[in-house]
């Protein structure tokens, strides 16, 4: 008999990570694609957005009149953070997991599409990164925080994207200064020339963020001890990179509870 496949709607379809999406999804086989909505390229056929890959579908504006009249199981989106809050609520009120890839979110909103996901016991993802790499990359610089406690770290992004620092950059922040077991090496007084020079401050951690052509997803983790340095660096060099993550993500997000943060969540 065969296997059901997972009903998929592509949110930000038009986007350079939508169509990567749209491309991944029509892919495989236990994956399919019922909806391509973004506010641009409306009524173009997803066919032409990747190539003549994948079924032959018109992408549409409207988020929940897709959603009523697909019926999907999942959402994948690579959209805007600004419309987070509002796309959850109407994803969890009809039963429909989401998968969100868009960066940026805030703390706040978090927390209730957090209680959205619980209140409509419907189940859902925000992952700051999909690529195995970068995720394994942060779990190794967690590890690593435990024994070398000074630690800073660098991400380089292409131009085109808005918040700084990245939310991997916040996330493996975060993981560093909650492993450490012991301070990191008191500074002395700086004498601070241009206003940032040492990045932002997240979890105890500097954190710098590059913005530059040519770059799309990097990231480098430095710790200091006496005598050594250790670099951890990933770097995506390819959208495709991510869509092994995105996939795993559309096809566990049903079995989770609650909000679910990170693909480290399901990989470890």
């Amino acid at each position: 008999m065969e296997q059901t496949r997972i009903r998929v709607a592509v949110v930000g379809a038009a986007g350079r990570m939508g169509r990567e999406v749209l491309k991944a999804v029509s892919s495989d086989p236990a994956l399919e694609l019922v909806a391509a909505i973004d506010r641009t390229e409306i009524g173009t056929k997803t066919r032409e957005l990747i190539s003549g890959l994948g079924p032959d579908l018109v992408v549409e504006e409207h988020f929940e009149a897709a959603l009523d009249r697909t019926k999907p199981d999942v959402t994948i989106e690579f959209s805007h953070q600004s419309v987070a809050l509002d796309h959850a609520k109407a994803a969890v009120e009809r039963k429909i997991s989401f998968v969100f890839g868009m960066t940026g979110i805030s703390e706040a909103n978090l927390e209730q599409i957090r209680e959205l996901c619980i209140q409509h016991e419907t189940p859902g993802m925000y992952v700051p990164n999909f690529a195995i790499g970068a995720v394994l990359m942060m779990h190794f610089a967690e590890i690593a925080a435990k024994w070398l406690p000074d630690a800073e770290v660098i991400e380089f992004h292409h131009d085109r994207k808005e918040d700084a620092p990245s939310g991997t950059a916040m996330l493996t922040a975060e993981k560093i200064g909650n492993s450490r077991t012991s301070a990191p090496t008191p500074l002395p007084k700086q004498l601070i020339k241009a206003e940032g020079a040492r990045g932002g401050i997240v979890n105890g951690v500097p954190v710098h963020s590059l913005r530059l052509p040519g770059l799309l997803a990097h990231q480098e983790v430095i710790f200091g001890g006496p005598g050594e340095t250790l670099t951890i660096r990933h770097d995506s060099l390819d959208r495709a990179s991510f869509m092994r993550g995105v996939k795993l993500c559309a096809k566990t997000v049903k079995s989770l509870s609650g909000l679910t943060v990170g693909l480290d969540k399901i990989l470890f």
